[in-house]
């Protein structure tokens, strides 16, 4: 079944460096069906729905362990098997000298015509990821940007509005 965030809701989390989770707030184990004590500690992974193609995570990661925020449309699976949505900001946490010490990550309700454009693409990275891999993927997704005359994040901004 698939669950929805309201217009004003906001999910937080934050992560250790390897991606564990150290935060979140009520909208997010809400959403998640994990206790707080189930989540904390746990790989931020233990969330990720098996239509999320991996070269989106390997983009997000990319950024962020560059210090460079990402916005991206993530499908997350519930305790339950349930799923949810969510239009995702991520960014590196760094301290006083800018040094990166984990990741902090903003999700609100994505546009449902953003979902319904990005389900296809999903499919078919996820697809491609099966038979050729990531890198095949990574491909893929760069031929979809270069039809529309745009990079990733003006992509993900437009469905977005």
């Amino acid at each position: 079944m698939e669950k929805h965030l309201d217009d004003d809701d906001f999910i937080v989390s934050k992560t250790d460096l390897k991606g564990r989770i150290t935060y979140g707030n009520d909208k997010f184990i809400e959403m998640s069906g994990y206790s707080e004590k189930e989540l904390l500690g746990a790989p931020h992974n233990i969330l990720r729905h098996e239509d999320m193609p991996r070269i989106v995570f390997k983009l997000l990661w990319d950024r962020v362990q560059s210090s460079e925020e990402i916005f991206a449309y993530v499908k997350n699976r519930c305790k339950n098997d349930d799923h949810y949505w969510v239009f995702t900001n991520v960014t590196a946490s760094v301290d006083k000298n800018g040094n990166i010490i984990g990741y902090y990550s903003v999700r609100r309700k994505p546009n449902p015509d953003a979902i319904e454009t990005i389900i296809p693409i999903y499919k078919e990275l996820l697809g491609i990821e099966k038979v050729s891999g990531v890198e095949a993927s990574l491909d893929e997704l760069q031929s979809v940007l270069d039809k529309n005359k745009v990079t990733y994040d003006e992509f993900i901004a437009s469905i977005q509005k």
